[in-house]
C-alpha cells in the first residue's frame, strides 16, 4: 500500500484559500487555464490557479528524491517522524536541488531550471491537492523559492484526492514521454519496485513506464543486486547507500546482459564474471573497462597482481573437498566464486568506510583507503592486459566497428560542410539525396538491431527514436 503522510498543519487554511481562488476563477471573464492529468485511470482536466509559494508544501513521498533521503540519516529520521515540520520541509528543499549521485553538490539541471524560470517565468503549471501538497512541481517550487518569487501557477486536484491518488498521479506525470526532467536511475528503480509491491502485473507496469517487460525484469534484477551489495558493504560503523550507485546505470545494464548470456551456458562462470564486474564497478572503472572482465579474469589477469593480503580467505567449508583414501583435497566447486565474492566484499566494506565511515577509528579509515587504492592499481593493470587480449580476439569489422568507422566519416563530413560553406561549393541536391539514403540505411540498421538486441540500450533507443521505429 502507498504511505499515508497525513496532512500539513496549514491544510485547513489552504483548503479555504484554494476554494476562494477557484471561485474567483469561475467568476472571472477570461477563459480558465486547465491542465490534463490522469485521474484514476482517465484523463481529467483540472483548473489552474495562482498560489503563494510559501503556503505550498513539498510532497514527502515524491519519487524524485526517494534514494537521496539516506544522505543525512538524522534529518531523514526527523522527516519520517514529522514530514510537515519546517526542518523536514527544509531537508526536502535541499535534496530537490542536489545532484542525485552526490547531494553535497547542486544539480546542474536545477541550476538550468532556475535560470529558465528567472528569464522566461513559469511555462508549465505544477499540481497540488486542496491542502497545498505539491503532487508535481516540487523542484519548480524550490527554484521559485530560491528566486524569491511569491506565487506559483498550479493545477488543483479534486477534493476526494487521497495519498494513493497523489502517488499514482505523480508517477503518471513523470512517466509521460516528454522532455521533463527524469527521475534519477535509482529513484526510477524504487518507483518500479513500489508498483510491483502494489500487486500490479508486470506487463501493466511496463506500459505505464513506457518500456518493455524484459526491461522491467532487468531493472528489478539490478535493484536486487544493489540491495545485496548494500548488505555486503555493512561494517557495523558504515555501509553504502543506493544513491552511491547512481552513476553506474550503464555498467549494470552491461552486467545484466553479459550475466544472462553466460549463465545460460555455465552458472558458476557467470557468477565469477559478475563478481569481477561488481568489484570493478565498486572501484568506479568506466563501462568500457568493465566489459573486459570475463569469467577467467581473476585467474588469467588479476590473481597474480593482487597483493597477498588484499582479500580475506573464503569460508573454509567451501574452499576444499577431500578425496577419500588418498589423503588429498581439491578445490571445491564454487571455491573460486567464494574467493571472488570475498574480494568484492572487502572492497565494498573499504569503500563504505572510506566514504561514510566517520564513526570508524582513524586507523580503520586509513586501512580502508590503502586497501582501496591498492586494489584499484591491481585492477587497472589487470584490465589493461585483459583489454589487449579482448582486442586481439575481437573479430575485425564487426557491427560496432562499422558504426565507429561511419562516425569518423560523418565527423569528416562536418569539416567538409564548414569548408564548402566558406567557398560556396556545396552541391545541395546531392547532399540532400545522400541524407535520404542515410535515413533509409539507418532504418534498416534499427530494424536488424531490434531483432538482435532484446533490451535496447540508450544508443539503440536513440536510433529507434531518430528513425521513428516503435520498440
Amino acid at each position: 500500500m502507498s504511505i499515508d503522510f497525513g496532512l500539513p498543519r496549514e491544510a485547513t487554511a489552504n483548503r479555504k484559500l484554494v476554494a476562494e481562488r477557484l471561485n474567483e476563477l469561475h467568476n472571472g471573464s477570461g477563459v480558465p487555464e486547465t491542465l490534463t492529468v490522469e485521474w484514476r485511470g482517465k484523463p481529467t482536466h483540472v483548473e489552474v490557479i495562482d498560489m503563494p509559494v510559501e503556503v505550498l508544501r513539498y510532497n514527502p513521498g515524491t519519487h524524485r528524491i526517494r534514494a537521496q533521503r539516506a544522505y543525512d540519516p538524522a534529518r531523514d529520521k526527523v522527516l519520517e517522524e514529522d514530514p510537515w515540520s519546517p526542518e523536514s520541509q527544509d531537508y526536502l528543499h535541499y535534496l530537490l536541488k542536489a545532484l542525485p549521485a552526490d547531494p553535497s553538490k547542486t544539480d546542474k539541471a536545477f541550476e538550468d531550471l532556475t535560470e529558465s524560470l528567472r528569464e522566461y517565468q513559469q511555462n508549465e503549471p505544477g499540481l497540488i491537492t486542496r491542502e497545498g501538497i505539491l503532487v508535481n512541481g516540487n523542484t519548480r517550487r524550490a527554484a521559485l523559492k530560491d528566486l524569491g518569487r511569491t506565487s506559483m501557477r498550479v493545477g488543483v486536484l479534486p477534493e476526494s484526492c487521497e495519498w494513493t491518488d497523489i502517488h499514482a498521479v505523480e508517477l503518471s506525470l513523470q512517466l509521460r514521454p516528454d522532455n521533463r526532467r527524469d527521475y534519477s536511475y535509482i529513484n526510477h528503480l524504487l518507483a518500479l519496485e513500489e508498483q510491483v509491491k502494489l500487486g500490479k502485473p508486470l506487463p501493466e507496469i511496463a506500459r505505464n513506464f513506457h518500456t518493455t517487460k524484459p526491461a522491467c525484469d532487468r531493472d528489478l534484477w539490478i535493484l536486487a543486486q544493489l540491495r545485496d551489495l548494500l548488505s555486503r558493504s555493512d561494517t557495523g560503523d558504515a555501509s553504502l547507500r543506493l544513491m552511491d550507485f547512481e552513476e553506474a546505470k550503464e555498467r549494470f545494464f552491461e552486467l545484466y546482459r553479459a550475466y544472462k548470456t553466460e549463465s545460460a551456458r555455465n552458472r558458476e562462470r557467470a557468477d565469477l564474471m559478475k563478481e569481477g564486474r561488481l568489484a570493478a564497478i565498486v572501484l568506479e572503472f568506466a563501462k568500457t573497462d568493465v566489459r573486459f572482465i570475463e569469467p577467467d579474469f581473476h585467474k588469467r589477469f588479476l590473481k597474480q597482481r593482487l597483493p597477498a593480503d588484499i582479500t580475506p580467505p573464503p569460508a573454509q567449508e567451501t574452499s576444499t573437498v577431500a578425496i577419500p583414501g588418498l589423503g588429498r583435497s581439491l578445490q571445491a566447486a564454487g571455491a573460486e566464486v567464494a574467493a571472488a565474492k570475498a574480494l568484492t566484499d572487502s572492497l565494498l566494506q573499504a569503500k563504505a568506510v572510506k566514504t561514510r565511515g566517520s564513526a570508524a577509528p582513524p586507523e580503520e579509515q586509513a586501512a580502508a583507503a590503502k586497501l582501496f587504492e591498492s586494489a584499484y592499481k591491481s585492477f587497472n593493470e589487470a584490465l589493461e592486459f585483459a583489454g589487449k587480449d579482448f582486442r586481439l580476439r575481437k573479430k575485425r569489422l564487426a557491427a560496432p566497428d562499422r558504426i565507429v568507422d561511419a562516425c569518423k566519416d560523418l565527423e569528416q563530413c562536418v569539416t567538409d560542410l564548414v569548408l564548402a560553406r566558406g567557398n560556396g561549393s556545396l552541391d545541395e541536391g546531392a547532399f540532400d539525396d545522400a541524407l535520404l539514403r542515410l535515413r533509409e540505411t539507418m532504418k534498416r540498421v534499427a530494424a536488424e538491431a531490434g531483432k538482435s538486441v532484446p533490451i535496447p540500450g540508450d544508443g539503440l533507443t536513440w536510433l529507434n527514436g531518430a528513425v521513428g521505429r516503435q520498440q
